[in-house]
């Protein structure tokens, strides 16, 4: 067996922005492939946290992320994600190369939110920012963010003031008015992004404006979430696939669970706008729980572009 290419994060970075990333997930929405047909996410309780196994195939790759969670790493000043990415050859799956789990993570996931913040926002005036986290996902997430829109302010709400305020100072370092705020600052808000470990909701939803986007990425259990029942019964619902959303969603799981929403409150899917689909006028909610297909294009790109490097 060849010897595996190797990507690591630095790597990752140099060869896929994150708007160059949205557009590789875009080319495999357009392509006609069906998310809903993705295999499950596995997930293993071990002592330290929990292992997810994360398989997917199409076009001409193979691939498997073996990811740790480990809710107590942060604390010892560890990554709270860990893992590898295993690339394999579709036709004979021979393994290719082998990527930083967790980089490949921080790069996909701000990537799914910022195709959505294309199809859900307006295009037409720089946007009020609110942005929940001050962990990696949140820095990643400010960055795809600004590759996919301009920002006339962004605000960092955190757990930790001293994280939210240096947040705040890297996004000034981009040239964008920025400081920590409150949970009640998502009414002045036209897009609201969730990327954090909590298990209970963030803000209150009968806040959120009429026209604005709100995204949750932070959790794929069924019984934890960032957003609130009022947003749920208020917003018009897209999710990367339903299979996948009414499966993992504490989002939408919970509020299904307390009646307040009929068994698939679900109004679309990524795909849906990627292929045209126009929200309607009422807030709109993208909740990700992220997919092995997302890795998986995501690896399969990083790999052709260091191969042609």
């Amino acid at each position: 067996m060849p010897d595996l290419l190797r990507i690591d994060a630095a790597t990752m970075t140099r060869l896929l922005t994150p708007a160059a990333t949205a557009d590789v997930l875009a080319d495999v929405l357009r392509s006609g492939f069906d998310p809903e047909t993705a295999p499950a996410r596995t997930a293993v309780p071990v002592p330290a946290g929990e292992l997810l196994l994360m398989p997917a195939a199409f076009g001409s790759h193979a691939g498997v992320k073996i990811a740790g969670v480990a809710p107590g790493n942060p604390a010892l000043g560890l990554p709270r994600i860990t893992g590898s990415y295993l690339l394999l050859d579709g036709a004979h799956l021979q393994p290719l190369a082998l990527l930083d789990g967790a980089a490949l993570t921080e790069l996909r996931t701000p990537a799914v939110s910022a195709l959505a913040v294309r199809h859900l926002t307006p295009d037409d005036r720089p946007l009020r920012l609110v942005l929940f986290g001050t962990g990696p996902q949140a820095y990643g997430h400010l960055e795809a963010v600004l590759a996919a829109r301009e920002v006339a302010e962004a605000v960092v709400v955190g757990r930790n003031p001293v994280g939210a305020r240096a947040l705040a100072g890297y996004a000034r370092s981009l040239d964008v008015s920025a400081r920590a705020g409150a949970p009640d600052d998502v009414a002045e808000a036209d897009l609201v992004v969730c990327c954090t470990t909590a298990r209970e909701p963030l803000f209150d939803g009968t806040l959120v404006a009429p026209g604005a986007t709100v995204i949750a990425v932070g959790s794929h259990e069924p019984t934890a979430r960032e957003t609130d029942t009022a947003l749920v019964t208020r917003a018009e619902v897209y999710v990367e696939a339903r299979s996948a959303a009414l499966r993992e969603a504490g989002d939408l799981l919970v509020p299904m669970g307390e009646g307040a929403v009929g068994e698939d409150p679900v109004a679309g899917t990524l795909a849906d706008l990627v292929n045209g689909r126009a929200p309607g006028g009422r807030p709109r909610f993208f909740k990700s729980v992220g997919m092995a297909w997302e890795d998986l294009a995501v690896a399969s790109a990083l790999y052709r572009a260091a191969r042609e490097a």
